[in-house]
């Protein structure tokens, strides 16, 4: 039996929002060159925080310290093969940034929404939509 799935349906990808003393926000840059958030899709039943300590381990190799009890954005995106997303983006504290490279994470590196668009080809969609909604204090 196929599982039939609503035109409404969104992939939820958990996003972790790590920012430096100058309120840049950490990306990871995959092995195809493009940078994103780190994160990854949310396995069914599965809860936010417990998802997003997963893929950083997966990608990054990395411990999260803390991460927020609701994401502080919320929305939603396309992907490079034309699916509907929506990322739930948590702030989250790292012990370190010591990480591990992997095909999902090659370097890493803090952005401005302003130097995410002066590259925006090497950016994914969600990271644009992101960074035109990331609020500066």
């Amino acid at each position: 039996m196929s599982l039939q799935i609503p035109d409404c349906f969104y992939r939820v990808s958990v996003k972790a929002l790590v920012v430096n003393s100058s309120n840049r926000f950490l990306l990871v840059r995959e092995e195809n060159g493009l940078w994103e958030l780190p994160g990854g899709g949310l396995d069914f039943g599965e809860k936010p925080q417990e998802g997003l300590r997963r893929e950083l381990m997966e990608e990054m190799a990395l411990e999260i310290k803390s991460i927020s009890d609701q994401p502080h954005y919320f929305f939603p995106a396309i992907n490079p093969k034309g699916q509907y997303i929506v990322n739930a983006v948590y702030l989250t504290e790292l012990y370190h940034l010591e990480f591990i490279p992997s095909a999902e994470c090659q370097e890493i590196r803090f952005f401005s929404p302003d130097e995410v668009f002066e590259i925006k080809e090497w950016m994914y969609p969600n990271v644009l939509e992101f960074a035109k909604i990331y609020k500066m204090p």
